[in-house]
């Protein structure tokens, strides 16, 4: 019988020890699970503004941990070798929650305020991130969310009381591109809004020549970014070629210098990224 994954728009309808399309989540004995659940392929102690987010706790540092799979399907993916792994494509180490809890309280004399998920998509592996998420919040450190933002609007509301500041990577304002990348911009949309009542938010669009680099699209993003709430800080990142778009050019400087001057006419805070 199939089961149902319900975090993403994608619903994934799971035949018994089927995965799912993120390559994070299958069906076992009857039970969506998240495969990938403590399986750690990444961990680094990142300034904050690497996540990136400019005004939560700026100069700090924060514990950033990344397992394997995505929802979406980003040709420019820049984590690509772990976010489109399957299993047994990525080394991995094992983690608890109170094992990450333990770490993150060992670096505070180092300037870590908390733990990030971040890297891969960390809501694929969901339960992990909530696990995670209960006991440093429980320790009175900061959680911090970095995602594509393509989840379902109730687990999202489960987990926001525990996330102090999130990163949602609003990858173009088109339908059309989040079509050719799996996606659905009106969910991230949702998110996005969800977000701005709940905990620190800060975006990051990543700026691909050609693709979404127009002066025109900017003004819609920014628009409507501003109509959910002025003061939420806009990353706007230059591209680098890498997975399967090593073939395109990197974002000119001049690109991203001129997008952060459209998003200022709607936005308090934007700053360019990568450049």
């Amino acid at each position: 019988m199939k089961e149902i994954c319900e975090i993403c728009f994608h619903h994934c309808a799971l035949e018994n020890e089927e995965i799912g399309f993120c390559r994070a989540r299958k069906n076992q004995n009857g039970k969506i699970i998240p495969i990938n659940y403590g399986k750690i392929t990444s961990i680094s102690l990142d300034p904050i503004e690497k996540k990136p987010l400019r005004q939560f706790y700026p100069g700090k540092k924060i514990l950033s941990i990344g397992s394997f799979g995505c929802n979406l399907r980003c040709p420019f993916c820049q984590n690509y070798e772990i976010s489109m792994a399957q299993e047994t494509q990525c080394g991995q180490i094992f983690c608890t929650p109170t094992q990450l809890f333990k770490k993150a309280q060992e670096l505070v004399p180092k300037g870590n305020i908390g733990l990030a998920y971040t890297y891969n998509e960390p809501l694929v592996g969901y339960e992990f991130v909530r696990n995670c998420a209960k006991k440093i919040h429980e320790g009175n450190l900061k959680n911090v969310l970095v995602t594509n933002g393509t989840i379902c609007k109730e687990p999202l509301q489960e987990l926001l009381p525990l996330i102090d500041a999130a990163n949602v990577d609003l990858k173009a304002f088109t339908p059309q591109f989040y079509q050719k990348i799996a996606g659905n911009l009106e969910v991230v949309k949702e998110t996005i809004r969800i977000m701005a009542d709940h905990c620190h938010l800060e975006v990051t669009t990543l700026v691909i020549p050609g693709e979404n680099d127009s002066i025109e699209e900017m003004k819609e993003l920014s628009s409507w970014l501003s109509s959910v709430r002025r003061d939420i800080p806009l990353h706007i990142t230059r591209f680098f070629p890498r997975y399967q778009f090593k073939n395109y050019p990197p974002t000119p400087v001049e690109t991203i210098h001129r997008l952060c001057e459209t998003a200022r006419e709607f936005l308090e805070y934007v700053y360019p990224g990568n450049c």
